[in-house]
């Protein structure tokens, strides 16, 4: 399949750029079509998690969407509890982009209880005083999406 694909790309630079004219060139056209984004998408609060059901002592990826107000995003969740720590409840940082779009892999605990867990996402906007190093930490929006943790089962890896 890859020698068809790989045949048909030479003749068509050998057949020279006035065949490439006739190509139609469907990406262009699809993107003129749907034109900019509406101004609500740009203030819409997301969060996804894959897997949905994860087992204990996995790493989950986190996607996060944020108003572009928004600098930084904070993800809690009982799910994400360190080995040996008191603490039931962990909160992980992420930085956003100019867009407000983050990604990050998190490790569910192999200590996590296995069951139903919520994951807290809030965004906020942290300015930082030079001077002082006070920072302000001011909250735009949450959003919360259920987690599944399945219990761990050592037969998976045979």
């Amino acid at each position: 399949m890859r020698s068809v694909a790989g045949t048909v790309a030479v003749a068509v630079l050998l057949a020279g750029p006035a065949t490439l004219a006739v190509l139609p060139c469907r990406p262009a056209a699809a993107a003129a079509s749907r034109g900019p984004l509406p101004k609500d998408w740009k203030k819409r609060t997301s969060l996804r998690i894959l897997p949905q059901w994860p087992r204990q002592n996995d790493t989950v990826r986190v996607f996060v969407h944020c108003p572009t107000k928004a600098n930084h995003a904070l993800i809690g969740s009982t799910a994400f509890t360190l080995k040996g720590s008191w603490r039931i409840y962990r909160e992980v940082g992420l930085g956003l982009s100019d867009r407000g779009l983050g990604r990050r892999g998190v490790g569910i605990s192999h200590y996590a209880f296995p069951g139903d867990h919520l994951a807290h996402l809030k965004c906020v906007k942290v300015t930082i005083n030079e001077h002082t190093r006070i920072r302000k930490v001011r909250v735009i929006s949450r959003f919360t999406v259920p987690l599944v943790v399945r219990p761990f089962r050592l037969g998976r890896f045979f």
